[in-house]
């Protein structure tokens, strides 16, 4: 049997069974759908993070975990997502809309000491969802390809933070990422009475960790202040097991499958999973008032086993720039003056290249933490939105050009929480 494998045909099929996809068709693609950082906070400053140190002391960073010399409260914080997406392809001049909202962000940080901070966090790092079906009929014969996948792959994440004096700081995070990724590309014909069927699993069991470092100046005559962040990630142990099989078979029923023969079977252990990864940024502001950074991430290109096949992912980079900024916090006649306000930008050349063609990603993001009635300056507990608006793909050779909008929605619990005090 002729196994099709064009590129270009996935994306022209994702159409013709739209409603079972939950996410980009991109997704098809090696580890999945990849989020960048699912934070709000992050998120909704355009992805800056590696050179941001919060000026409130109940705001985390595990971005750069050597920024955290603020950080002074127990912080709780939980994140959910709604995704939107809308897709359009020049084959027929199709579209279709996708949505899905599942628990981005789980995180409790607290302080060790002034000087050592520490902080647990879980996220969805990408995930699989999509069943594509393409039926082409040739003298009367119908053959139909079946793609689909499935699957989460997620981090947890142990980071700790040390300040050295006023101005320097060093942090380290532990990143393990754990979970599962199958694909199966079946292909039928209506004049056979066994289907081709091409399946890989994979197995991600995944250890490796960031180093960061910060420097930031403040200028105590008019409290602006410059800073500087670098980090990179490495170190990657243990690997991901993929299987991978080629057989014939027919179903008994829906999902059992009956008469199979096995044509080809392979498994292989790579640990260039989750490559070389770096980031720098720098930032100024005022003190308690405003903040704007720029930054660039880089990631090394990398090579996964994709229906038997090597597919490399080329050398990525992304360039953001955002900030904040808080009106005048002592004004309690205003609500509104009390209101940290987010905005952000970034642009992505992505590792994808499909037919020629890069999957890039650019986008637009803003947010605004609303404080609680008790909340002060040096505690800011409240609730968290935040919004990213921005478009991936394109439109060349029958591609899928995605438009998104993406509502983020989160509590930020701040405290002195599971700290002895001294006096009544």
């Amino acid at each position: 049997m002729k196994k099709i494998f064009v590129l270009s045909f996935i994306s022209v099929g994702y159409f013709l069974n739209a409603q079972s996809l939950s996410n980009s068709p991109y997704a098809t693609y090696g580890i999945g759908d990849v989020k960048y950082d699912n934070t709000i906070e992050t998120s909704s400053m355009g992805g800056i993070s590696t050179a941001f140190i919060s000026d409130f002391s109940s705001n985390f960073n595990f971005g750069n975990p050597a920024n955290n010399s603020n950080f002074e409260l127990t912080s709780i914080k939980l994140e959910a997502t709604n995704e939107n997406n809308y897709f359009k392809t020049d084959y027929n001049n199709t579209k279709s809309t996708k949505h899905s909202t599942y628990l981005s962000n789980i995180s409790i940080a607290f302080p060790i000491s002034s000087k050592i901070k520490m902080g647990f966090l879980y996220q969805p790092y990408s995930s699989k969802s999509y069943e594509v079906v393409h039926d082409e009929t040739i003298d009367g014969t119908i053959n139909r390809n079946i793609f689909k996948g499935s699957g989460t792959l997620n981090t947890a994440q142990l980071a700790l933070s040390y300040k050295i004096n006023s101005q320097f700081a060093i942090g380290a995070r532990a990143n393990y990422y754990f979970g599962n990724l199958y694909d199966l590309n079946e292909f039928s014909n209506s004049n056979a009475e066994l289907i081709n069927g091409y399946e890989t699993k994979n197995s991600i069991k995944n250890f490796n960790f960031t180093l960061g470092t910060s420097y930031q100046s403040i200028d105590t005559r008019n409290d602006h202040k410059l800073t500087i962040g670098a980090t990179a990630t490495f170190g990657n142990t243990s690997n991901m097991t993929t299987n991978y099989i080629n057989s014939t078979y027919y179903y008994s029923d829906v999902d059992t499958k009956a008469g199979e023969t096995i044509i080809d079977s392979k498994n292989k252990s790579s640990n260039n999973l989750l490559p070389l990864q770096a980031s720098v940024g720098v930032g100024y502001g005022s003190e308690n008032h405003w903040f704007l950074s720029g930054q660039i991430d880089y990631k090394k290109g990398e090579s996964i086993s994709y229906f038997g096949n090597t597919f490399d992912y080329k050398d990525s980079y992304r360039i953001s720039a955002g900030g904040w900024y808080l009106p005048n916090y002592n004004n309690f006649r205003s609500y509104f003056s009390r209101i940290v306000y987010r905005y952000g930008a970034f642009y992505e050349k992505g590792n994808l290249e499909i037919a020629g063609s890069n999957i890039n990603k650019f986008g637009i993001s803003g947010g605004v933490m609303l404080p609680f009635k008790t909340s002060s300056i040096t505690r800011m507990s409240g609730l968290e939105i935040g919004v990213e608006l921005g478009k991936r793909g394109t439109l060349k050779n029958n591609l899928i050009n995605q438009n998104f909008v993406n509502l983020k929605v989160g509590f930020n619990f701040a405290d002195r929480w599971f700290r002895k005090q001294l006096y009544n």
